[in-house]
């Protein structure tokens, strides 16, 4: 056996071990999670103050959003430590409150049916090894990642910026499950579904369809690992889709369904949620009725100071190290731009390695201020088609796509 061919099975033996561990340990630990008496966090926005909390299995020293169904976002010094986001503070986001508490890897299949040549029922097992492996590394970013900053204030979990990560995924493409299935003729759309479910009977099941040309693409996949380890449970033990480039709403945890369609999918999931005005950046006037909507697909370019935050002082003519994140969102991320004075120059960063399309990005740039006052920061990403952040916040009812130009105001003493 060839060295590559024996890293390969060996680290296969180690997911596929992983994975049954993992459904085990999992028997023991419930999804519901509490905060630690007195350990709190302010968020940068009226109401922002908010529990820390470890009690939730496999995560530590989150913030609490909501108990049920879980809502869990990333502290965002955390964004600071490196580009990939750890998995035990990995944002979380379910829509659904019966949530499995426990998988047994044993008896877990994913079927393919539908408008396929032949319906098939896949192990965790005929995943890792009959499968060709397939990694990349991408954001998963909720759609109403930031809500917390649109004013007027609109409904929902009010996120500040952490409602996203950055991982190394590992799985199968999707491409090779549905040519495993045999895609038939006239095909329009494939609907992936999850393990979880309404507390009534009559809350609509959560499912997301992506166009069959898009699941063919050879870049969606279905992930059994990130970071090289086996999915936590509250991030969709044993299996994710991943969908590089489009908002989390499309990346369906626990799956277990695909369901090849030969007609538009109209369940209300895909149909009537997660719906945006029809403009590039989602945005309308409070008060404005009657415009055109669509659903939510692509993410937009978005960059972060990670080591800087408001309020914060240098001293006059002291040298500073500002650094960041940034990401291209659907497209390739081109560059990062600075500005010191409020966004009246701009000048290129330096970046940091590059681990593919649609991966977080390190930036950092040296900046010194010779007279004392106040300062305006800012940074704003422009991706490979040219598209910059915008100047202004966008606004829709629902708190979708914030991707405005960060800034941070700082005091020179």
């Amino acid at each position: 056996m060839k060295n590559d061919e024996r890293d390969i099975f060996q680290q296969r033996r180690r997911l596929l071990g992983g994975l049954g561990a993992l459904g085990l340990a999992a028997l023991t630990n419930p999804i519901t999670g509490r905060a630690a008496p007195g350990n709190n966090i302010m968020l940068p926005f009226e109401n922002g103050a908010r529990p820390l909390t470890s009690a939730f299995p496999q995560k530590s020293n989150v913030i609490l959003q909501r108990t049920r169904p879980p809502l869990i976002e990333t502290p965002f010094e955390v964004f600071d430590q490196g580009v990939f986001t750890p998995n035990d503070r990995f944002y979380v986001r379910w829509h659904l409150a019966n949530i499995p508490t426990s998988v047994d890897p044993a008896a877990f299949r994913l079927d393919i049916r539908g408008h396929v040549n032949r319906t098939v029922s896949l192990t965790l097992n005929d995943l890792v090894k009959k499968f060709p492996r397939f990694e990349i590394a991408a954001v998963n970013q909720c759609s109403g990642n930031s809500r917390g900053f649109f004013s007027p204030r609109v409904p929902g979990g009010q996120w500040a910026n952490g409602a996203m990560g950055n991982a190394r995924w590992t799985g199968v493409r999707l491409k090779d499950l549905l040519t495993h299935a045999g895609v038939g003729a006239n095909a329009v759309q494939v609907r992936l579904n999850g393990l979880d479910t309404g507390v009534i009977p009559q809350t609509p099941k959560f499912m997301k369809s992506l166009a069959i040309d898009h699941a063919l693409d050879g870049e969606v996949m279905v992930a059994y690992a990130m970071n090289g380890e086996p999915l936590p449970l509250l991030n969709g033990y044993p299996l994710r889709l991943v969908v590089p480039g489009w908002y989390a709403t499309y990346w369906v945890k626990m799956l277990h369904d695909i369901e090849v369609l030969d007609k538009p999918d109209d369940n209300f999931w895909t149909a009537k949620a997660y719906l945006v005005p029809d403009n590039h950046f989602a945005n309308v006037h409070p008060g404005d009725k009657d415009f055109k909507q669509v659903p939510i697909n692509t993410m937009l370019p978005r960059s972060f100071f990670t080591n800087l935050r408001s309020a914060g002082t240098v001293q006059r003519g002291q040298p500073m190290l500002v650094r960041g994140i940034a990401f291209g969102g659907l497209n390739a991320l081109a560059k990062v731009q600075f500005s010191s004075d409020g966004g009246r120059n701009w000048t290129d960063t330096a970046m940091g390695r590059d681990y593919g399309r649609y991966s977080f990005r390190q930036w950092q740039t040296t900046v010194s201020f010779p007279q004392t006052g106040s300062r305006t920061l800012m940074v704003r990403a422009i991706d490979s088609t040219g598209q910059a952040q915008p100047n202004t916040p966008n606004w829709n009812g629902a708190g979708f796509m914030r991707n405005v130009i960060e800034s941070v105001d700082i005091n020179v003493v």
